[in-house]
This record gives C-alpha cells, sequence and structure tokens, in this order.
C-alpha cells in the first residue's frame, strides 16, 4: 500500500507549494523527456478504445438512468455489492492518449471519505458534470480493467468535504501558522467526516469509468481543478472505503478557462467573492504537469443537451498511465 499521508516537500516556488502542499514526485528531465516519448506511443489504440467506448454506449445504459435493472459483480475480494452503469454517450470527444504526470495529492486527500459510488455530488449545489474517464496502460497501450479511479474536488463556493472547517480564501502556510502547527507526515487538517464530491469506481472491462458530480469551485492560489488517481491491486472495506491498494497514478484535471468563466458567473459560484479567481494561466501546477510531457490535462466538454453545458456537461479524458 503506498502511503497517503500528507507530505509537504518546498522544492518549488512559494505559491506552488502554499497552494497545494501535499504527496508529490519531483520529475527530473530525464524522466519528463521519458514521459514525452511514451505519451507518443498509443495514438492508434486510443482511437480504437474510443470505438469501444462508443459500441458500450449503444449497448448498454446510462448512468443518468438510475432506476434501472442493475447487476451487481464483486471485484477484488470486495465485500461491497458493486453496480456496473454504462454511459449514454454516444460519441467520445477525447481521443488522444496521454499519459498523466505524477503531480500534487495536495492537503485534501482524505482516504476515510473516499466512498465507492459512481454519484458523488451528493447534495451539494451546482452545474451537473458527468465525467467519462478512460484508462490505457501506455506499455502496453491496452486498456485497463478493474483499476480503481478516486476523484475529489471543492465545492461551488471552494470547500473540500472533510475539511468544511478550513476557510477556502486562507493561503495553506497562512493556515498553518493561525494554527501554530508545521508540515510532516502526521499532519492531519481534516475537521469533520462529510463525504460530498469524493468518490472511487472501477475501470469496466474496457477500461473505462463514469462519475456523476458538479463543476467545481475554487479556492485560493489554485484554478478550478479535480483530483484523481488510480489506484490496483485495491481492496475496500465493508463501508466503500479502501483498505489497501498500489497508486499507480496521482495528477489533476482542469477546464477550459472560457468554460471556467462561463460557469462560475452563476449562482451558487458567483457567491465566491472573497477572493479572485487564479486563472489556469496563473496556476503554476498546470505548467509544471505538462512541461514536455504533452500530457494535456484539460477535459474535453460537451453539453448534456447538446446546447447549454450549465444545464449540466459531459468531460472527456484518457488517461495514460503505467501500471
Amino acid at each position: 500500500m503506498r502511503s497517503v499521508l500528507l507530505t509537504v516537500l518546498f522544492a518549488f516556488t512559494a505559491p506552488f507549494v502554499s497552494a497545494h502542499p501535499g504527496p508529490h514526485h519531483l520529475q527530473t528531465r530525464s524522466e519528463i523527456a521519458r514521459r514525452a516519448e511514451l505519451s507518443k506511443r498509443c495514438p492508434g489504440q486510443a482511437a480504437t478504445f474510443n470505438a469501444l467506448r462508443q459500441k458500450r454506449a449503444v449497448e448498454k445504459r446510462s448512468i443518468l438512468s438510475p432506476h434501472g435493472s442493475l447487476a451487481p459483480r464483486g471485484i477484488n475480494g470486495t465485500n461491497v455489492t458493486i453496480y456496473t452503469e454504462s454511459p449514454h454517450y454516444d460519441t467520445i470527444q477525447n481521443d488522444t492518449c496521454v499519459l498523466a504526470p505524477e503531480i500534487y495529492a495536495g492537503p485534501y486527500l482524505w482516504p476515510r471519505s473516499q466512498t465507492l459510488r459512481q454519484d458523488m455530488s451528493e447534495d451539494q449545489a451546482g452545474v451537473p458534470l458527468y465525467l467519462d474517464i478512460g484508462v490505457l496502460n501506455v506499455n502496453t497501450c491496452e486498456p485497463l480493467p478493474e483499476v480503481l479511479v478516486d476523484l475529489w474536488h471543492c465545492n461551488a463556493t471552494g470547500s473540500y468535504s472533510s475539511f468544511t472547517g478550513r476557510s477556502p480564501d486562507t493561503p495553506f502556510l497562512s493556515l498553518l501558522e493561525q494554527l501554530n502547527v508545521t508540515t510532516g507526515p502526521d499532519l492531519d487538517l481534516h475537521t469533520d467526516d462529510t463525504t460530498f464530491l469524493r468518490g472511487l469506481w472501477p475501470t469496466d472491462a474496457n477500461g473505462m469509468m463514469e462519475m456523476k458530480t458538479i463543476f467545481p469551485g475554487f479556492y485560493v492560489q489554485r484554478s478550478i481543478h479535480i483530483h484523481v488517481q488510480v489506484h490496483t491491486n485495491w481492496t475496500v472495506r465493508s463501508n466503500g472505503t479502501i483498505v489497501s491498494s498500489n497508486t499507480v497514478n496521482t495528477g489533476q484535471l482542469y477546464f477550459s478557462e472560457e468554460l471556467s468563466q462561463q460557469i462560475v458567473a452563476l449562482d451558487p459560484y458567483a457567491s465566491h467573492t472573497g477572493i479572485n479567481r487564479t486563472t489556469n494561466a496563473e496556476d503554476v501546477l498546470i505548467g509544471n504537469s505538462t512541461m514536455g510531457t504533452g500530457f494535456d490535462p484539460i477535459l474535453d466538454v460537451v453539453a448534456l443537451d447538446g446546447c447549454d453545458v450549465t444545464k449540466g456537461m459531459i468531460g472527456y479524458i484518457t488517461l495514460g498511465v503505467e501500471a
């Protein structure tokens, strides 16, 4: 089991660290170059992958239809009943194999609240977002079945579940100073047991998974983003949280600046007025995750009704990982 303790390594610029401390991997230039080559390996296989996703969309029912017949199946010995649901999407917007680099998990990773489910929106207000995520093994260019995709993000006004007692407008280093604590492997900033906007779900036999959530809001010094981890060799408890796993990837997904501008103008996002929103261009982490790797962390987004994203949207991405 890879440790998920909250560790801060002050290796980059002050805004970079204070904005999002947590576990990460420092990439050497040779590692960046190696990943850049890997990211170019699988475009043809990614296209085939997408064709399978389209076929699956026709054959199986939508995640948007929660009252149909569900077929349970067990995975990796878990005693949690897992229900397989499939998308209604008849097209796939992302046809590129991308290699997601290792990047910060951040201070708001709290495994005790990560829950096995396909709808992590709970009661949170915001624009509906359906994530369509494919996972490819960049060493074989084959889809990765039954790997666990782990997602978490803040709500429309910048707060994370399990950390609702922490202000989204307070920089991390200022928070540590206020609490008179220091960074380290035992750092624990969680304040409660809420679970909203946290979810885990395995990929199916075609390397696909889906999750219902809402479009994220923003908090201090970070552009709008979603955290993602990919786990292999995983098992879960009866309450749906992870017992153990091998984490093969930690990354972050983003949205286009134009889309973010459109959504944050709506309520309840617009009620978050205590700080200015950090744009993609201002966020150091995006540059770090894309530098020389060929990885595009921007989700491809289409309106759920084909017309108006403010009524709901689908976000597509294919993650290339080294399994």
